[in-house]
């Protein structure tokens, strides 16, 4: 790639949108390569913190957690996972959420299984962080969680906007704030719970730090999100677009933090038949519970993004629409895996095993 934009020129005008992609992609690793010498690409994950070969996942109960070593490692872009990014991908796609988004990747079944094990009831004082639309919210008062003992929090008010067209969520109180740094009292609740929220968090550790924080000893936290693919043009895309964990991280993150007993439950949409190797933007329900009063065991240092930290228009511009174009595979990945779950149907009349062995 002597010359990359040459690269992305012919990449574009072969009308090839999967090439497209990987020649950005290709052209901002170039970039990456010459921030040593102060050339800082403009889609540089390291806009706030020095690059470092630590891993979020080294850190351990007691230990000083730095800004530096919680950043996505160079091969991993994440356009959106950003709070100004996340803003304004939420600005728009607010305004389709519940019709375009929920269909294809959280559906009522999965949101119902998935609030199961955080074992919700009437009397419980319960936060959900990052609730955007309200989807989540009607799920945990149909768990039996009142209306009146929710609050739930976002950062995009266009989200919330939304939460607040829908009757069944009067008396639930909206606050927009940020999931990284929440307005509550320490021991203040019972239940935390946060559905697609994490993927857009900076920094996840700092996160689920505050979910430890604000839960009174023997609450629980569930947190729902995404989990990592294995496909290679999946990983690709999910890479690019936003945080997609692994298990693994999940279970180090809240162990991290604090937590005992951490479990998860696999979620899934049911046309998947189990399917994980493309990844999931709803893949998993994370619970664990607070055992100990206080804040986390873990320290955390400064926060390596401030919601209301001033930062360059074009670069915010130009990391959302590649973001946005990564995010589109994860609208098609739904629509071929139902196609291939109706063509598999008349094979699985005479052949039970049908799904399961070939989708």
């Amino acid at each position: 790639f002597a010359h990359p934009f040459l690269f992305i020129a012919m990449a574009a005008s072969s009308a090839r949108p999967l090439l497209f992609l990987a020649a950005l992609a290709a052209v901002a690793n170039i970039s990456f390569a010459f921030q040593p010498f102060g050339v800082t690409g403009l889609l540089s994950p390291l806009r706030h913190a020095p690059a470092t070969s630590r891993s979020p996942l080294s850190l351990r109960m007691g230990s000083s957690a730095d800004a530096s070593s919680l950043e996505r490692p160079l091969s991993k872009l994440r356009l959106i996972q950003h709070k100004q990014e996340a803003f304004w991908f939420y600005r728009y796609l607010s305004l389709v959420y519940d019709k375009v988004v929920n269909p294809g990747h959280w559906t009522e079944d999965m949101r119902e299984a998935s609030l199961v094990p955080a074992e919700i009831s009437a009397e419980q004082q319960i936060v959900d962080v990052g609730g955007g639309t309200g989807f989540c919210t009607l799920g945990v008062i149909k768990a039996g969680g009142k209306p009146e003992n929710i609050i739930m929090i976002d950062q995009s008010p266009h989200q919330l906007l939304q939460a607040k067209k829908k009757p069944a969520l009067d008396l639930v109180e909206k606050l927009e704030g940020d999931a990284e740094d929440l307005p509550f009292e320490t021991d203040s609740k019972d239940r935390y719970v946060s559905a697609g929220s994490i993927e857009y968090w900076p920094e996840p550790q700092r996160g689920i730090c505050e979910a430890y924080r604000v839960l009174k000893p023997g609450g629980k936290a569930c947190v729902i999100g995404p989990v990592h693919p294995t496909f290679p043009i999946s990983r690709f895309f999910a890479d690019l677009w936003m945080l997609f964990p692994t298990e693994q991280e999940y279970i180090d993150w809240f162990k991290a933090a604090g937590f005992e007993d951490v479990k998860i439950t696999r979620i899934g949409p049911k046309w998947y038949h189990g399917v994980r190797r493309h990844g999931l933007i709803m893949g998993c329900s994370v619970t664990g519970v607070k055992k100990a009063a206080g804040e986390s065991p873990l320290k955390m240092g400064p926060k390596v993004e401030q919601t209301a930290q001033k930062s360059n228009f074009a670069v915010n511009l130009f990391r959302l629409i590649l973001g946005t174009l990564g995010g589109f595979w994860y609208f098609l990945v739904p629509v071929y895996m139902f196609l291939k779950h109706l063509l598999l149907l008349p094979l699985s009349l005479v052949w039970k095993n049908a799904h399961a062995k070939l989708m």
